[in-house]
């Protein structure tokens, strides 16, 4: 068996109607001054609203910050910084989906250790303890309320940085999946692949280990059969729990096992074309599974023995377990209302060179468990077109 090392840093509180302990939560932590980082559409919503009135409620002093956009980039954390420092928080809470806990985590690694977020690019650079961060996601997707990874972009190299630290973690996941019902349906198809593609992709890279496959199986187990339901039953609060769960465990799972050559090929699409990243991942990864099959076929079998499991016998027709699991990303991101065919964003064939090169320099192309270089990635990026 592969060695690992695993340590829990992170309190989860899950269920229904959690958000109201928020405020107890954060006083338990230490906290007197609390900086909320949330974006516009989430305190449209309410939720940012309600939140600051439950840590008021507990005696907290709060501020929110709100100036960012999707996929943080360093700019949104540079003005998070300055709030911060003017306010002077002991706490953070990212409210919000990964956007928001990513920048509060970038916030936490400048305010408390200073330099510029590309100092922390990579793993174990922050030298100081970083302030206690709870993470409150509102969507099932991200899973960064479960890693101790902050990806920030860099708004002139269009490079999204991996910036990671143990001690970045959440201390507290408070996992509410009410909150989540508020979610258009267009962010729920495109949170839940994203999700999906976690489970699917840490349970084939190269670093997989026992941790890593438990959590992955059990995301599979959770939002395979559900996603359906959200997206045919809004508001079905049991399957919105076992979205938020299971991507919260698919977050686990790349906290062990990192993720492979469809982030890879999903970064430089967004970066280039500004296709949103669940969209990009969607597709890119049937054809990755298809790739990878040569030396993962055991565990595709493994994932779809566990949807047989509650969709009754699963016959794997001509191609094998890759060949289904690949078929079924594809029914999903169709049934998601989501395109399917890079030719259907009009980027230009003569384009896919330059984001193959651009694919190869992704930190997660190196965890694929087949290798991937330029020209493997541009045969994907090829498929994927048609």
């Amino acid at each position: 068996m592969i060695p690992f090392d695993f340590e829990t840093r992170t309190r989860v509180v899950f269920g229904p109607n959690r958000l109201a302990g928020l405020g107890e939560l954060a006083q338990g932590l230490g906290g007197r001054r609390a900086l909320v980082v949330s974006d516009h559409g989430i305190i449209e919503a309410g939720h940012t609203p309600r939140a600051v009135a439950l840590l008021q409620a507990a005696g907290l002093t709060v501020r929110v910050f709100s100036d960012l956009v999707e996929n943080p980039t360093t700019d949104d954390v540079e003005r998070g910084l300055a709030v911060a420092k003017e306010f002077q928080p002991d706490v953070l809470i990212g409210l919000g989906g990964g956007s928001s806990m990513d920048c509060a985590k970038g916030i936490n690694f400048l305010y408390t250790n200073g330099g510029r977020i590309q100092d922390y690019w990579g793993s174990g650079k922050a030298k100081r303890p970083l302030l206690p961060l709870i993470g409150v996601p509102t969507t099932a997707g991200t899973g960064s309320e479960a890693q101790s990874f902050a990806l920030i972009s860099d708004p002139k190299s269009h490079v999204k940085m991996a910036c990671g630290d143990k001690k970045a973690a959440c201390r507290i996941a408070l996992l509410d999946p009410l909150l989540t019902v508020t979610q258009p349906p267009r962010v729920t198809a495109i949170t839940g692949i994203d999700a999906i593609s976690h489970a699917l992709e840490t349970y084939v890279t190269k670093p997989r280990n026992a941790a890593s496959l438990a959590f992955g199986r059990e995301a599979w187990r959770l939002l395979e059969p559900n996603f359906p339901r959200v997206l045919d039953h809004p508001g079905d609060v049991d399957a919105r729990a076992a979205m938020q769960l299971g991507a919260f465990f698919a977050g686990l799972a790349i906290e062990n096992s990192m993720l492979g050559a469809a982030h890879a090929l999903a970064n430089p699409l967004t970066q280039a074309f500004g296709i949103v990243h669940g969209q990009a991942v969607a597709l890119t990864l049937p054809h990755v599974i298809r790739f990878n099959a040569a030396v993962t076929e055991p565990q595709y079998a493994e994932l779809l023995a566990i949807s047989a499991s509650h969709n009754g016998s699963i016959r794997k027709g001509q191609g094998g377990a890759a060949e289904e699991l690949a078929r079924r990303v594809s029914a999903f991101t169709l049934r998601a209302g989501l395109k399917t065919r890079l030719r259907d964003f009009d980027i230009p064939q003569d384009r896919l060179p330059d984001l193959a090169a651009a694919a190869a320099t992704q930190w997660t192309a190196g965890f694929n468990p087949r290798p991937v270089g330029p020209e493997e990635l541009l045969q994907l990026y090829r498929a994927a077109y048609d």
